[in-house]
């Protein structure tokens, strides 16, 4: 249940990456709402297994797995998959963090070009070259 949770997790930030690459917004904000939900459905996964390992009196969580996992090669294989696909997840969450931290900043940058731009209006010279602000009068003025 949750290697298939966790899988799910990993194909959704691919496709976020994916997204933010292509600079998709309006399917970023769509895909928001589903990394949520993905991610309180793993929240709640794990508050169950630390219930479990709590009521079987076992303090450390990884100490514990480890320990019920001895025997069980097949389950401490899945573990071992849970482990490697948390790994996976964090790096690309991770990497997906900075792809929005360049778009904001990108975003902000041009932002505070078309502010300045609104500031100070761009005049045109009889070559056609901009120049900022004006050195004759205003239009309607004599």
């Amino acid at each position: 249940m949750e290697a298939t949770q966790m899988h799910a997790f990993i194909d959704l930030l691919r496709r976020e990456e994916a997204l933010l690459l292509g600079g998709d917004t309006d399917a970023l904000l769509t895909l928001t709402q589903e990394k949520i939900s993905l991610y309180h459905t793993q929240q709640r996964l794990h508050e169950a297994r630390m219930q479990l390992l709590e009521r079987l009196g076992l303090d450390s969580p990884a100490a514990a797995i480890e320990a019920f996992c001895q025997d069980l090669p097949e389950t401490r294989r899945r573990w071992d998959e849970i482990l490697r696909l948390a790994a996976d997840a964090r790096e690309r969450n991770t990497l997906n963090g900075k792809l929005i931290v360049e778009r904001m900043q990108h975003n902000q940058g041009a932002l505070n070009i078309l502010l300045k731009a609104a500031n100070r209006p761009q005049f045109y010279d009889a070559d056609g070259n901009t120049r900022s602000g004006g050195s004759g009068r205003l239009l309607g003025s004599a």
